[in-house]
């Protein structure tokens, strides 16, 4: 990789970052302005009322970084606009729900429709690597939309799940940026790995604010605009690698947000529940129930999601 992709990677972290951290106390004052404040109740961890709009700020200095740090001198215009549009429009339906509480289905139809400019700017998962055969499946145009519709939902709605604690979320979004922009520095893929670096940036610059005890939430909208961005430069960097291991690697970079999303629903049902219905029972709640503190949670769960991370580098060096 070249020295000036290099640069520009760790410009667009940079500019991330400090974006993020100036744009969060104005985004915590236009909340309290706008009433968007989050209740506790049983539910939720926190036990005062927060405002919500830290989404905003994320999404802002995400977007400003990547268009500055010339992610498109990378990667098509157009590729790097699809993502953007269809970041921003997942941010409103977050947005939206932080003020009114969207039924479920609703947001999952609107989650599926914010894939439509990927799927039109052809940034769809195409091929898949076969471990069995150290080949490569090209998958038909409708299989190949199909799964990136699966892919991109899930992970948007993977790190929704997990913004249960104070911090969690932004830092497990961060290590796991982190350890795909290696992944795609190691492949030669500049673009991807700029846009690890802008979200990674945003990420950490909204933590300071975000720590327990936070002074402000990422919301709905922080967590489904990191979610998309995340899932979707898996889509043109992770996916795209020629190697028979490569269908593995994403899926082990986000396996804490992604194993939470698989086991919630099936927990959910076996107990008589809604599958879709909210509840106080994640991986974060269970290990606090234990006896472990907010903070102690957290910390694990950045070791594990660092420990995954450095593994799928590894395979994807080797």
């Amino acid at each position: 990789m070249s020295m000036s992709s290099d640069g520009a990677t760790l410009i667009a972290y940079a500019i991330a970052a400090i974006v993020t951290c100036a744009l969060t106390p104005l985004a915590r004052w236009f909340a309290k302005r706008s009433g968007a404040i989050d209740q506790p109740n049983a539910r939720k961890m926190h036990k005062k009322p927060l405002p919500t709009s830290g989404g905003v700020a994320i999404l802002a200095g995400c977007l400003v970084a990547a268009w500055l740090a010339g992610a498109n001198h990378h990667m098509q215009t157009q590729t790097l606009a699809a993502i953007t549009a269809g970041a921003v429009f997942v941010a409103l339906i977050g947005f939206v729900d932080d003020r009114i509480d969207l039924p479920a289905k609703l947001k999952l139809v609107l989650q599926i429709i914010s894939t439509a400019p990927l799927l039109v700017a052809g940034v769809t998962i195409s091929l898949v690597s076969n471990p069995l055969s150290h080949g490569i499946v090209f998958l038909p145009v409708w299989l190949a939309g199909a799964v990136t519709v699966v892919w991109v939902v899930s992970v948007t709605n993977a790190i929704n799940l997990i913004d249960g604690l104070d911090g969690l979320a932004a830092g497990v979004s961060a290590i796991s940026c982190v350890a795909l922009a290696f992944i795609a520095m190691n492949w030669h893929q500049p673009g991807a790995a700029l846009l690890c670096a802008a979200i990674a940036g945003a990420a950490v610059g909204f933590l300071p604010w975000n720590w327990h005890p936070a002074g402000i939430l990422m919301g709905d909208t922080g967590a489904y605009f990191l979610g998309y961005m995340i899932a979707a430069v898996t889509v043109i960097g992770a996916f795209k690698m020629a190697a028979a291991i490569a269908i593995f690697v994403p899926i082990l970079v986000l396996a804490v947000p992604l194993l939470d999303t698989v086991l919630s629903p099936v927990r959910r049902v076996l107990t008589g529940k809604h599958p879709f219905e909210a509840d106080r029972d994640h991986l974060h709640h269970r290990l606090i129930s234990l006896g472990l503190s907010e903070t102690r949670v957290v910390g694990l769960t950045y070791a594990v999601t660092a420990i995954c991370g450095a593994v799928a580098i590894w395979i994807s060096r080797h």
